[in-house]
């Protein structure tokens, strides 16, 4: 498996000769470029989640990709006139051989003044290839045992601290950093020092996979 960071919740991650993009969102820049994509998959609506005005670029890139969002956003994207499929929590469907288990339901809350949005994670998982978790904006989903776990570092939503034990409690050994495009360099290095001093006191072998700054980074896993 690889997986390529290009920024913010963005990922592509390239598993059993499948090449699936998860949230391409505003706050990431050149997504509609990737090619060659199987499926693009969306968590929940936020702009930086789901750009609607470059998302069509990247469908048209792209034609053979099959969309999927969590439900709501399908409405959002239905009144764009964008097409997608349901990503129903709880009902698996498979890529090819790669087996896509859609879990959790609703965005973390933001604040109490703000009504909450549904939010869908995903779990990546196919024989012989480690599996792997993308929350989009909620830490409470169980996605079962995992190998890898892409952690949100820092929103309006979330606190250090609920970071770490969101790592404690998964459990993975490795760890992608996501959810960081609101951080200057040296605010994301406190984060990440933090994240694994404390988390890894808690999971054996915990490596949090970084490259030198924000932005691309590919892990090979």
């Amino acid at each position: 498996m690889y997986v390529t960071h290009l920024g913010h919740s963005c990922l592509l991650v390239e598993i059993a000769d499948t090449r699936v993009l998860l949230d391409p969102g505003g706050f990431t820049p050149d997504f509609e470029q990737v090619r060659d994509l199987d499926a693009i998959i969306v968590t929940h609506q936020h702009p930086d989640h789901i750009d609607h005005e470059r998302l069509p670029t990247l469908l048209a890139g792209n034609p053979q990709a099959r969309l999927y969002a969590e439900p709501q956003t399908v409405g959002t994207l239905s009144a764009s006139k964008i097409e997608a499929e349901s990503l129903a929590s709880g009902t698996p469907f498979f890529l090819g051989e790669l087996r896509v288990e859609p879990v959790g339901k609703h965005h973390a809350v933001i604040h109490a003044d703000i009504p909450r949005i549904d939010n869908v994670g995903v779990v990546l998982r196919a024989p012989g290839e480690p599996s792997l978790f993308h929350p989009g904006d909620a830490l409470d989903a169980d996605p079962g045992q995992v190998d890898v776990l892409c952690a949100p570092v820092n929103a309006p939503w979330c606190a250090m601290k609920e970071t770490v034990d969101f790592v404690r409690r998964i459990g993975a050994a490795r760890v992608v950093p996501i959810h960081d495009g609101l951080l200057q360099q040296r605010g994301r290095d406190l984060y990440l020092t933090q994240i694994g001093n404390l988390a890894g006191q808690k999971v054996a072998g915990l490596q949090i996979t970084d490259a030198a700054g924000q932005g691309r980074m590919q892990l090979a896993v």
